[in-house]
């Protein structure tokens, strides 16, 4: 029987709600990947290029830093990894998190929301930075997904 963690990261509170209907849906563990340093409204407006979320996508090297740990992680067979598209991608914060701890042997599953957006290379960055993990073609949600939705989709996975 394989473990299942739920972690994600959540601008506005839309990814937080959908993560949560997941792992509940599933029967997961969850956690919230937190920036150390919270973003603001005005660090939240893309139309700002001097705003600090345009900074970051627009660095491909930017690494925020994440407050509390996944404790043990090892444990987890099977990650779902839930964002906000952010410029046709997952947001600099999943980068940091990807490098943040040693996938070799795990499934990674990407899913993310957006108002339209589809979820661009975000599978394919992650894989890089995942090297040793298996990661899955993600897919995009409405804020509205039920849970026999999520808990379908999650079901080849698991």
């Amino acid at each position: 029987m394989s473990k299942t963690l739920v972690a994600y990261f959540s601008a506005s509170g839309v990814t937080k709600k959908l993560a949560e209907n997941l792992a509940s849906a599933i029967g997961a563990d969850i956690y919230e990947i937190e920036p150390q340093v919270k973003y603001t409204r005005a660090d939240l407006n893309w139309m700002d290029k001097k705003s600090r979320s345009t900074i970051e996508m627009n660095d491909l090297s930017a690494r925020p830093a994440i407050g509390p740990r996944v404790e043990n992680m090892e444990q987890y067979d099977v990650v779902f990894v839930g964002f906000p598209i952010w410029w046709y991608r997952e947001p600099s914060i999943i980068d940091t998190f990807m490098e943040a701890y040693d996938f070799t042997g795990k499934k990674v599953i990407p899913f993310a929301t957006s108002g339209g957006s589809g979820m661009g290379d975000s599978s394919r960055n992650m894989q890089k930075l995942a090297g040793g993990a298996k990661v899955a073609e993600g897919r995009r949600f409405t804020a509205r997904a039920s849970a026999e939705e999520l808990r379908s989709w999650a079901a080849k996975w698991l």
